[in-house]
């Protein structure tokens, strides 16, 4: 578990890494932007993989037991979650589940509700699916976010909205929701009889000063409005492996899911998947735990040097995941030019606020989930942009 390790990623066909210059129009542009770390991946989890080679034949798998016990007893442990297996449907991301959420829970034209800013897919999926998407504002205070349950209620009054996307923990913000929080928005959902998706793949790289619920937890009365969608993939840094699952009580729901999945073969996650998930949920417990720990470290490192280096440029500290979020307004640019100008004049890539929504116009948003070197560097390439303007 060296966390501290450089691995070189280049020609591995890494998103992160070998699209820089697609993705930034420069080749010595450093990476830290698309959600996947750059820490080496747990022990455990390989070597799963490498008995799956080892077994010669890859031939045709199902989610044995052994993995469904994993996913319950780590939703038992870290989430006080109480599932059976009937519970679960797997998907192979969690991208897919929404998909499989908007096409069997709504109809084509119907509306739905997202936050602003959020996870850009949750727009996309909602358009691609030829849905109606409205944004509700979330309302920045004291240096964090909050929900604005007066504007989400009136638009689930007058917009007859369906279905609404939670980002529980918030990406790109890092809020963890309260469990007030939770109750009010099931509560305003049950109300106007609209199904609440909550994305949970961030929930479990949470900082010890908070707790991340589910709000499938907080009341019985919730299962039968709320679907679950969750992964090992961000957590232990398998995201190709290409697997997810989905926490569905409410039998009528997961009928209808289930329904689509049929139809479109996204109910069938690859033995890569079953055998990564399961070793991640029995096995990497104490990676998960080091894994802590260092973000925990790098979070710090990233305040430290703001508030040393760049004491008048605000940001959100992260209650939970590896992403900073930072107001980049000071310089003046258009929200939509602010990526660019990162990557030509400070060569560091990072995401830009804009593509979260129009609240996110002039925020950036960076991935310290990398060695301590290389965070280093990134975060002086961010400072020379900012020096770059105060000439």
């Amino acid at each position: 578990m060296d966390f501290e390790k450089i691995i070189d990623r280049k020609q591995t066909d890494s998103v992160k890494w070998d699209t820089i210059e697609e993705t930034f129009n420069h080749p010595d542009v450093l990476p830290m932007w698309i959600a996947d770390m750059d820490f080496d991946s747990p022990i455990p989890i390989k070597e799963a993989l490498r008995r799956v080679i080892d077994e010669e034949i890859l031939g045709y798998s199902f989610p044995g037991n052994s993995l469904l016990e994993a996913i319950i007893e780590w939703q038992k442990d870290y989430h006080d979650m109480r599932i059976e297996e009937n519970d679960i449907l797997f998907s192979p991301g969690v991208l897919s589940s929404i998909a499989v959420t908007i096409a069997s829970l709504t109809e084509p034209g119907d509306s739905i509700l997202i936050h602003d800013p959020v996870y850009p897919p949750f727009y996309s999926m909602c358009e691609k699916n030829n849905r109606h998407i409205f944004r509700s504002s979330l309302i920045l205070s004291e240096g964090r976010y909050e929900m604005n349950f007066k504007d989400m209620e009136s638009q689930f009054k007058k917009k007859n909205i369906k279905l609404f996307i939670l980002s529980n923990p918030h990406n790109p913000g890092g809020r963890v929701w309260s469990k007030e929080e939770l109750i009010r928005l099931t509560d305003l959902c049950i109300k106007y009889g609209v199904i609440l998706i909550s994305d949970e793949i961030h929930s479990d790289l949470v900082y010890h000063e908070n707790t991340c619920v589910s709000p499938v937890t907080l009341n019985e009365s919730y299962k039968n409005w709320i679907v679950t969608l969750h992964s090992a993939t961000k957590t232990f840094n398998i995201a190709g492996v290409k697997a997810s699952f989905m926490i569905v009580f409410n039998e009528m729901l997961k009928n209808k899911i289930i329904k689509v999945q049929e139809e479109t073969e996204l109910g069938v996650i690859n033995t890569f998947g079953m055998r990564a998930t399961e070793a991640a949920f029995s096995n990497s417990r104490e990676w998960h735990k080091v894994l802590l720990s260092k973000l925990e470290s790098n979070r710090r490192i990233v305040i430290d040097y703001f508030d040393k280096n760049l004491p008048n440029i605000s940001y959100m500290n992260p209650e939970s995941t590896y992403l900073f979020w930072f107001n980049a307004s000071s310089l003046e640019i258009n929200p939509s030019e602010l990526r660019g100008t990162f990557a030509d004049i400070g060569k560091v890539g990072l995401n830009d606020g804009i593509s979260y929504g129009p609240n996110g116009g002039p925020y950036m948003r960076l991935n310290f989930a990398v060695p301590e070197p290389i965070l280093i560097e990134g975060l002086n390439r961010i400072k020379s942009v900012f020096d770059h303007f105060s000439k």
